[in-house]
């Protein structure tokens, strides 16, 4: 039974793309003469929807923003896509898919993305520390289930 169940489990990777692409250096070049010591600000998300049937894009999307003495050097955002086919998948094994094991595909993508496009700016290589979104993914499940039990707890004693 239990391997008739497994048979249904699919996860495909159909396609990958790059949704949206922004650079912006707002100093330029007044930016280029300061010492280089930004401070680096990243921001990241992950969204999902289904296209049809069990086809369904996640987007990541990256913002990084560069700042030097205050000025802003560079803004990047990147919208880095997929196509995944899922099927058997319900609840939060499939919010977990959706928002750890896709986002971990992408973000090597965008992480590329963003390098490229500042370097083309003519700033120094930015390179991303890798993210373990499986992780992050299981710690907010943590919390979203300590805040439960906290509730839970906090209304058993009123």
């Amino acid at each position: 039974m239990a391997e008739a169940a497994q048979q249904k489990n699919n996860f495909q990777l159909q396609r990958l793309y790059l949704k949206d692409l922004s650079f912006e250096a707002p100093n330029a070049p007044g930016v280029f003469k300061k010492e280089w010591k930004p401070e680096v600000n990243l921001e990241v998300n992950n969204t999902s929807s289904v296209i049809e049937g069990n086809v369904h894009e996640v987007v990541l999307k990256v913002t990084v923003t560069a700042k030097v003495e205050d000025k802003t050097a560079f803004i990047v955002e990147v919208q880095q896509a997929g196509l995944f086919t899922i099927e058997g998948i319900e609840g939060v094994q499939l919010e977990h898919v959706l928002k750890g094991v896709c986002a971990n595909i992408l973000f090597p993508y965008a992480r590329e993305a963003v390098s490229d496009v500042v370097s083309r700016g003519t700033f120094p290589q930015l390179l991303l520390q890798p993210i373990n979104f499986e992780a992050a993914f299981a710690e907010q499940v943590r919390r979203q289930q300590q805040a439960q039990k906290d509730k839970a707890d906090g209304e058993a004693t009123h």
